[in-house]
């Protein structure tokens, strides 16, 4: 063999290691866009690279794959979901209360399901690895719960931190927590579902 031709299939060689390592980023990084979805570009944004960003989700894969996660039981469930019927109902007369008493009740379920509630930037990022479609909903939701804790939110933004809430509660829940009967069948006497769009 010419010393040529040698060097020809040296650089294929590594024309070919260089396209099998093109392939699997891209196959990782698709992988964790699917994963993530909206999670993805907000991590992508917030830090210094893409790659910077992707190991830091990796990082919280490996850390929710550390957690002990648990289903809820079927009664667990109804009793969810009938607080937060109960929730609704009383946003018309306290509208204020009922957002503090929506964060805790997440906070209990979130607790229940077996992520930890210590930090809201921590919990976001455990809850991000299953539940990154519905957690602009809880952060979006956090944030009002802090303006209204200041004094700066109105009627409507409470309606939409109750709409956030009942977002990721219910992807938490695995099922709408209103969804079984209409409104109107629920309570007569109120106004219709306060988180409906």
């Amino acid at each position: 063999m010419s010393s040529t031709q040698v060097v020809v299939i040296v650089i294929v060689v590594l024309v070919l290691a260089a396209l099998a390592a093109v392939a699997v980023v891209a196959s990782r990084r698709r992988a964790l866009k699917q994963r993530f979805g909206p999670e993805y570009d907000r991590a992508v944004a917030e830090q210094d690279s893409r790659s910077a960003a992707e190991r830091e989700l990796r990082e919280r894969e490996r850390r929710h794959a550390e957690l002990e996660l648990t289903p809820l039981s079927a009664e667990s469930r109804a009793t969810y979901a009938a607080a937060w019927e109960e929730l609704q109902v009383r946003f018309v007369d306290s509208p204020a209360e009922t957002v503090s008493e929506a964060d805790e009740l997440v906070s209990r379920l979130i607790a229940e399901r077996g992520y930890p509630t210590g930090e809201f930037s921590e919990q976001a990022a455990h809850l991000s690895v299953e539940h990154a479609r519905t957690l602009d909903h809880y952060r979006d939701a956090h944030e009002i719960r802090l303006r209204n804790e200041r004094g700066e939110a109105g009627t409507e933004d409470l309606r939409q931190a109750l709409v956030h809430y009942r977002a990721l509660f219910a992807d938490l829940l695995g099922e709408d927590p209103v969804g079984r009967t209409a409104p109107e069948q629920r309570h007569p006497d109120h106004e219709p579902d306060v988180t409906s769009r």
